[in-house]
């Protein structure tokens, strides 16, 4: 087998808008169906708009059919859990939008499916397979920067539909910190390859069930601080930079690049002033759909493996216990 087949569980904005387009760019997957348990037929209508071969109207007869390799599911966060280990059950390698979950223990239930059933489980956060993230480490590893001290990473939005989203709502896992400060925590653990033991973070919600902007503080053991906001109620805002001891690298279109036809921009400035500009090209959504593909056929690990995935979401969980307790709090270890 040299390609993967791919389904899709449900017919949600980011599947239409970013990853159909993408599996369809991939030079091995192939995506051959589609499903919804809408009752208006949107499995077919989006079925026939991007030539897909199968549509489905239950997710379980997506599940069912055996020609189908691996599945993606775009599904509201709460349902996650239910519908990955649904799929590994069927035989289906997974692909599961961020967050895994709402808990570490669903996280770990999940992946404890899909292993037992010896199958690939791999957590989205599409904007790391952007080359310029690979550059980013580059440069740390040169010292140009030097000891780096800090990571500050920024994730926002404005939510402008508001009625019945599903982002504002407890009971399917709204708010900021679930839906765009995953990536912030991901970013900065990713580039420190390393795990808090702290987290501090203070939420506001405008009267609204979910934290609809957050703020956080992530200390390490070597001293070294991740500082994060995300928001649902700002303008789009989506960067990160390293602070090191010699100067610093600003990454002003970290999580969406594609918006900019895949154009990434890496600055770094130095202490004596000097700047540095660097524009790095690449399909950051298409790539990852290769990779997580080419792993899926050689049995491979993937780069964010299930490990990372269960870490990210224990901070996440430490981020929720500060908020609610109002005081830093300590960062549980997981294995």
């Amino acid at each position: 087998m040299s390609i993967v087949n791919w389904g899709i569980l449900s017919t949600a904005d980011i599947a239409r808008k970013l990853t159909i387009p993408a599996i369809l760019r991939a030079k091995n997957a192939e995506l051959i169906a589609i499903a919804s348990h809408s009752a208006s037929g949107s499995a077919s209508l989006q079925a026939k708009k991007f030539n897909i071969p199968k549509a489905y109207h239950s997710f379980e007869e997506l599940l069912n059919d055996p020609s189908i390799d691996a599945v993606y599911i775009p599904l509201p966060n709460h349902l996650h859990a239910e519908w990955v280990k649904k799929a590994a059950e069927a035989g289906k390698h997974v692909l599961c939008e961020k967050p895994a979950a709402l808990t570490v223990e669903d996280t770990k239930e999940m992946i404890e499916v899909c292993e037992k059933n010896n199958l690939l489980f791999m957590e989205t956060f599409m904007y790391q397979y952007h080359p310029q993230n690979q550059r980013v480490r580059d440069i740390i590893t040169t010292g140009e920067i030097g000891d780096v001290k800090l990571v500050r990473s920024h994730c926002s939005f404005f939510l402008d539909n508001k009625n019945g989203n599903f982002r504002l709502t407890t009971e399917t896992g709204g708010g900021s910190l679930y839906d765009v400060g995953v990536y912030c925590i991901h970013t900065i653990r990713d580039i420190l390859k390393q795990e808090p033991t702290h987290v501090y973070a203070k939420a506001i919600h405008k009267g609204n069930p979910v934290d609809i902007s957050t703020t956080g503080i992530m200390e390490f053991d070597n001293g070294v601080k991740g500082v994060f906001d995300c928001s649902m109620d700002m303008a789009q805002h989506m960067s990160y930079e390293v602070v090191g001891t010699k100067g610093i690298i600003q990454v002003p279109r970290a999580y969406r690049p594609d918006l900019f036809n895949g154009e990434g921009i890496i600055q770094v400035i130095s202490n004596d002033g000097e700047v540095r500009k660097e524009i790095i090209e690449g399909d950051e959504y298409k790539l990852a759909m290769e990779h997580i593909s080419d792993c899926m056929l050689n049995q491979a690990e993937p780069r964010y493996d299930s490990k990372s995935t269960i870490h990210n979401m224990n901070t996440l969980e430490a981020c929720f216990a500060s908020i609610k307790s109002g005081t830093e709090v300590e960062v549980s270890r997981v294995d």
